[in-house]
Formats: C-alpha cells, sequence, structure tokens
C-alpha cells in the first residue's frame, strides 16, 4: 500500500520512505501498470495530438511549442498522424480515446461526423490548431489563411504580375483557403485564376513538376502563389535548372517562412506563419481548461507576417 501511494503521488510517504522506494525502483527497472487506472476512469495525464505529418517541418515546431508546456505541466503527449485523411483521423481518435487521454489538440477543422460523436461522448477538452476562418468544435488557435493568402496575392499584383497561378497540394482545408484567397485577390483586378493542383505529399521536386506542368498549360504565366514554401522552392531551383530568372520572368511566393527559403538566393517572398506560438497557446488553453478554466476566447488568432524578399 505505501508503494502504491507512493506511485501514484511520491509526496504521500515521508522523505525516507520516498528515497528507499525510489532506489527500489531503479534497481528493478519498474515499469508501472497504468491499466487499472485507465479502467477506474483516472485520469491519464495525457494529451492526444493529431497531426497530418510527423515529417513536416511546420508541425514538427507545431509539436515542439505544444511540448513546451504539457511537459511543464505534468502531462505526457501521445502523438497519431492522419495522412490528411479525415477516416484515418477517426481512427486514431478512437485509438487515443480508447486510452482516456485528458485533452485533444487537432491539426484539421474537417472531421467525420462518428468523429464529432465521439468527440462529444468522451467528453474531454478540445482545441483545433491552424485554421480560425472555419467553425470549431470548442476551440480554434491559428492564423487566417483566407486572408493570409489574398494579401500576399496583392501585393504580387500590385508589383505588376497579372498572370499568376497557385499551385496547391494535398488539397486539405487550409490548401483550399489559400486557393480561396488567391481567387479573391485576382478577382478584385479582373484578372483570370488559375491553379494546378495534386493530392501528392508536397516536397521540392513536386514543385518543379507542378512548374513544369504550368508552363505547358499556361505559358504566359509570370508570378506563381504557392501553397506552401517546399512548392515555392521546388519551383524555384526548377527556374534556375531551365535559365528562367526570377523574379523578372517568374515570381514565386510561398507560405509558412521556412528557415531554407530565407537563406537560398534569391530569397523567398512568404507569408510566415507561428507554428511553435500556435503549438503553445494551443497547449496553455488545453491546460487552462483541464484546470477547470472556462473558456474566454472561442477564436485566437494569432496573425502572420509577409516577407516580399527577393523573389517577387
Amino acid at each position: 500500500m505505501t508503494i502504491s501511494r507512493y506511485l501514484r503521488d511520491p509526496a504521500k510517504v515521508s522523505a525516507v520512505i520516498q528515497k528507499k522506494i525510489e532506489i527500489a525502483v531503479d534497481e528493478l527497472g519498474y515499469i508501472p501498470n497504468r491499466a487499472p487506472e485507465l479502467l477506474s476512469n483516472a485520469k491519464s495525464h495525457a494529451i492526444g495530438i493529431l497531426v497530418p505529418s510527423l515529417t513536416n517541418q511546420v508541425f514538427a515546431e507545431v509539436i515542439r511549442g505544444i511540448e513546451s508546456v504539457t511537459e511543464a505541466a505534468g502531462y505526457q503527449t501521445m502523438l497519431a498522424h492522419y495522412g490528411y485523411s479525415a477516416e484515418l483521423e477517426e481512427e486514431r481518435i478512437q485509438f487515443l480515446l480508447s486510452y482516456h487521454i485528458d485533452g485533444l489538440i487537432l491539426s484539421e477543422s474537417n472531421h467525420t461526423p462518428r468523429t464529432l460523436k465521439m468527440i462529444q461522448t468522451a467528453g474531454i477538452p478540445v482545441i483545433e490548431m491552424m485554421d480560425v476562418v472555419t467553425p470549431a468544435i470548442e476551440q480554434s488557435v491559428g492564423m487566417d489563411n483566407f486572408e493570409a493568402s489574398y494579401q500576399m496575392v496583392s501585393k504580387m499584383i500590385n508589383k505588376g504580375y497579372k498572370n499568376i497561378v497557385y499551385l496547391g497540394a494535398r488539397l486539405d482545408v487550409r490548401t483550399q483557403l489559400r486557393q480561396k484567397g488567391y481567387q479573391k485577390a485576382m478577382q478584385e483586378k479582373a484578372l483570370q485564376s488559375r491553379s494546378v493542383m495534386t493530392e501528392a505529399p508536397s516536397s521540392f521536386s513536386l514543385g518543379a513538376q507542378l512548374l513544369q506542368q504550368t508552363l505547358k498549360r499556361y505559358p504566359d504565366t509570370n508570378g506563381l502563389f504557392c501553397t506552401n514554401d517546399d512548392l515555392a522552392i521546388g519551383a524555384i531551383h526548377e527556374c534556375q535548372r531551365q535559365g528562367i530568372k526570377i523574379p523578372q520572368q517568374i515570381a514565386i511566393a510561398g507560405f509558412h517562412g521556412h528557415d531554407i527559403g530565407q537563406s537560398m538566393v534569391p530569397k523567398l517572398a512568404t507569408v510566415v506563419t507561428p507554428r511553435e506560438k500556435i503549438g503553445r497557446v494551443s497547449a496553455e488553453q488545453l491546460v487552462a481548461r483541464l484546470n477547470g478554466q472556462a473558456i474566454e476566447k472561442q477564436v485566437i488568432d494569432l496573425g502572420f507576417n509577409i516577407i516580399c524578399g527577393d523573389s517577387i
């Protein structure tokens, strides 16, 4: 019973006993069995995090922001990825909920009806990150993808680029919001909207391929607005390979503001998003709610910055 009390909360036994049990635990390599706690509906002190990709730099920075808060608050994180699939997200959420996690942080705002029902049944706090336009289940933290795209494309148009093409990948909700922002900027100036899209995952090589497709389909293209920096950087490298001058012949802008884009020549024009801050604020909000605080702001817009660089 004494050991059980120690494992639940070391402060419940004397300092002398704490030391003895700590030595024994180390010597035995003891691993506590959490199953009884979970079956009794006790708190798991774990937070589930759903991201579309574990290799995407955007979400690596988001996770770093989350864990800077959860670790200090005494919560473990359980990560799962869903490959931009709402059906796979549903499976992953069911798996996480089976471990009686205390809260959920999601990276998507488009969910299946069954996912929404499971979250409602679980009755745990939920935060949705990266998008503040789509209505949230409970609370959202992120930036306005539509407005960011609109502002970037407007800058390109004001610099004299009229035949701008939007390059998109994965076709998730955020990609579609950025496309709509692009379309609004083009329509305001009575310019033709043109998009080259694919469901394939983003990469530098995909950016090169999409540039090639664009030039075949729209040979008069003099601007590219890309859904992320990966596609933009790949397009720049392909332009350099073909001897196309940037920005004199084609202006290129990306989205997210990765370090590599700010270290290359020409320096990439991009929308800088606060990825790590989004993770940190999301975790802070979730932990606060786990501590009994009510939601003060349903939508937390952390904004964005635009860097014109040397590529537009």
